[in-house]
């Protein structure tokens, strides 16, 4: 009769370390199909190519930070419903990060070159972040992903108008988002004291102005 295999804190090291690998240098699959699949991809001026380009970088480099953060918040995470949940927002993650490098693969564009720099720092966060306590981790993820909902309305008003693909991806990104966000609160995060939200916007926008253009 079989079992279901109880992970070892070493079994989680390695599977922390093949998650890294895999979003920094590999090629995540989508488990959901692409939003933009159905709409047009038409040219665009080299100016709004490049524009367009440095946006969905900054949003892959956001969903590269997001999976670091989630699997370092799951890695010391006390309750197993906060670790699964955790795990489950990642695993949508890795879907809008597929996305994004589609989208960059079609504007003829690249990733940033410091994305092991942003996973190692953001999965540093999580570890940091979950310490605290699942009320605290949780209260991380709230904050995190209401910054990324007003991340994705800025860009979706700067896209360039014919851009059609990569405004379908944000639009499903935003919406999954703002999901993983009440997910959270209703599974009891709390409120972030300040300044923790303000760091935490000034840290993202250093981040969306090195990755737009590196």
């Amino acid at each position: 009769m079989e079992s279901t295999r109880r992970l070892s804190r070493i079994d989680r090291v390695l599977d922390d370390a093949q998650r890294a690998l895999e979003t920094v240098l590999g090629s995540p699959a989508a488990m959901r199909p692409n939003p933009a699949a159905d709409r047009p991809d038409v040219v665009l001026e080299e100016s709004e190519r490049r524009h367009a380009a440095g946006l969905m970088r900054v949003n892959h480099v956001g969903e590269v930070c997001a999976q670091a953060l989630y699997c370092g918040q799951a890695a010391v995470a006390r309750d197993p419903s906060t670790r699964a949940h955790l795990l489950e927002a990642a695993q949508e993650e890795t879907d809008h990060l597929a996305w994004c490098a589609d989208r960059l693969g079609e504007l003829n564009d690249r990733p940033s070159l410091l994305n092991p720099l942003w996973y190692g720092s953001s999965f540093a966060i999580g570890v940091l972040a979950g310490l605290r306590g699942d009320g605290w981790n949780l209260g991380f993820v709230v904050e995190t992903e209401r910054q990324v909902e007003a991340h994705i309305d800025e860009n979706l008003a700067s896209l360039p108008p014919a851009d059609a693909r990569s405004r379908a991806i944000l639009e499903v990104m935003k919406v999954d988002e703002a999901r993983h966000a009440d997910n959270a609160e209703a599974a009891g995060a709390r409120i972030l004291p300040p300044p923790v939200p303000s760091i935490m916007s000034a840290a993202s926008r250093v981040m969306k102005a090195i990755a737009y253009r590196v």
